[in-house]
């Protein structure tokens, strides 16, 4: 079934690959992908083109997902994607907060786990969004780059291309939320000192106030 539902797609093109790509950021259970690498086997010289359509349409799509979690709640997930995929993105969020977003552009997990599961958890959708876009961007144009440099013979270079991003990006996106971290740790800290010793500069002032008063009383 979803074999003709590729094939009904194929045959409009770079819109077909828009409506595929806004259907994966909403409830369809085929990566988009697999149709961008189709369409652009055909017409490698649009590989770039075809990255565009890809990549709009699954920005607009993610809005949609996003909403249908937040309306429906994390048991619409169970009823329509499989259970390891979401887990596995629940996982992701636990560990790595929001970058599980980043990071589940570049794995196996279909992405709309992250849209709906975003909306169930009463993600920031701006956030929601900013992460989409890097991440999906990444991955349509990597891919369409392939194509449009090497042709067709980008087919054999594409069949990993999520597993050597992966490779690349995910331990760059982790040691930068452990920086990210960091910093707002070390920023939390300077602000809990800077409010004890506001609290703590009134009596120094008294008591430095009480030294000088008592000092200037003459004796008797």
């Amino acid at each position: 079934m979803f074999q003709d539902i590729l094939e009904f797609f194929k045959n409009f093109g770079p819109w077909g690959l828009f409506i595929h790509s806004f259907a994966d950021a909403v409830i369809f259970p085929v990566p988009a992908f697999f149709l961008q690498v189709s369409l652009s086997i055909m017409h490698p010289q649009d590989a770039l083109w075809l990255a565009t359509y890809g990549f709009i349409g699954c920005l607009l799509g993610t809005p949609l997902g996003y909403l249908i979690g937040r309306l429906l709640g994390k048991s619409v997930l169970y009823k329509i994607l499989k259970k390891e995929w979401i887990d596995a993105a629940t996982n992701m969020f636990q560990k790595n907060g929001e970058a599980a977003i980043l990071i589940g552009s570049f794995t196996p997990v279909p992405f709309k786990v992250f849209t709906i599961l975003s909306g169930c958890l009463n993600f920031p959708l701006w956030r929601l969004l900013a992460y989409a876009a890097i991440g999906r961007a990444t991955k349509f144009y990597v891919v369409g780059t392939l194509f449009y440099l090497y042709g067709n013979a980008a087919e054999g270079m594409v069949k990993d291309v999520s597993l050597y991003i992966a490779l690349i990006a995910v331990p760059l996106l982790l040691i930068g939320v452990y920086f990210n971290r960091k910093r707002k740790r070390k920023k939390m800290e300077q602000v809990k000192l800077a409010e004890s010793t506001s609290e703590s500069s009134p009596v120094v002032v008294e008591k430095t106030v009480l030294e000088q008063t008592s000092d200037q009383t003459p004796s008797a």
